[in-house]
């Protein structure tokens, strides 16, 4: 499936079947050798009681990741499809995060993705205090990024030309930089308008992709800390066009946006 271009492998893992371990994660996500993807979705039996599923995401490189906004409206399209949706709503349990997601009539479907976490050990982000920009030291450069965790780690650097932007290296150099002791997604957004920004994203363990949900929100978060936007706005990445609205403070973030099939099949590991 895939969500603007976001692709994953979608594993319904509820009835037993084992989770792959990071070895099978890696060949999967090959797109030489294996299927392809960004990454690797596991649905799993709630954890909880008053969840519908467990949700877990795994990196093209074979490593966990703790929240993925593009993934969560496929798993709940594939279960809605399926009847597995009480109603129009389902509720996900990630390692930390509680979602609950809405099906929407056009096919969509729109996310409560939770509150930004902004303090610095939650990111967690080597920094004194909580910042709206932080600087991160490279060789032959300085760069003044915004930061904070939708479930994953992101930084956010506001660039004139998003299309000029050095994504693969300056994103993998700020990405793997010690400031983020868990690594982290980077963000590169254009501001064209206080309702509508253009936005790259070099993901961690997958590098850049054609769109990212959680990395949308950051960059929507990052923008209103900096007072550059409005509470919603239109987000376009390579991939299409995502909206994310966040009114502030302790309030969630909500994602909306498609979800798409391209094929089922079984592979043999």
């Amino acid at each position: 499936m895939h969500g603007l271009g976001n692709d994953f492998v979608v594993i319904d893992a509820c009835s037993g079947q084992p989770v792959p371990d990071p070895d099978a994660v890696r060949r999967i996500a090959d797109r030489h050798f294996g299927v392809g993807c960004d990454q690797v979705l596991v649905i799993e039996a709630p954890p909880v009681a008053d969840a519908d599923i467990g949700y877990r995401i795994f990196n093209a490189d074979g490593g966990e990741a703790g929240q993925c906004g593009n993934g969560i409206r496929c798993v709940a399209r594939y279960l809605a499809d399926r009847g597995r949706v009480r109603g129009d709503r389902l509720v996900a349990v990630t390692r930390d995060r509680r979602l609950q997601a809405w099906l929407l009539d056009d096919g969509g479907v729109r996310v409560d993705m939770g509150v930004p976490r902004l303090a610095p050990a939650d990111i967690p982000l080597l920094a004194k205090e909580q910042a709206t920009r932080y600087e991160i030291d490279l060789p032959g450069q300085r760069c003044l990024v915004g930061a904070l965790s939708m479930g994953n780690p992101h930084a956010v650097l506001v660039v004139d030309d998003s299309d000029r932007a050095p994504v693969a290296s300056l994103g993998s150099a700020i990405g793997r930089h010690p400031s983020f002791p868990q690594g982290a997604n980077v963000g590169f957004m254009q501001v064209l308008g206080p309702s509508h920004v253009r936005l790259r994203v070099f993901e961690r363990g997958a590098g850049e992709t054609l769109a990212c949900g959680t990395g949308a929100c950051a960059a929507v978060v990052t923008g209103r800390l900096q007072a550059l936007l409005e509470a919603v706005v239109d987000v376009d990445l390579a991939g299409g066009r995502l909206r994310v609205e966040w009114q502030g403070g302790d309030a969630p973030v909500w994602l909306s946006g498609p979800a798409s099939y391209v094929f089922e099949g079984v592979i043999d590991l």
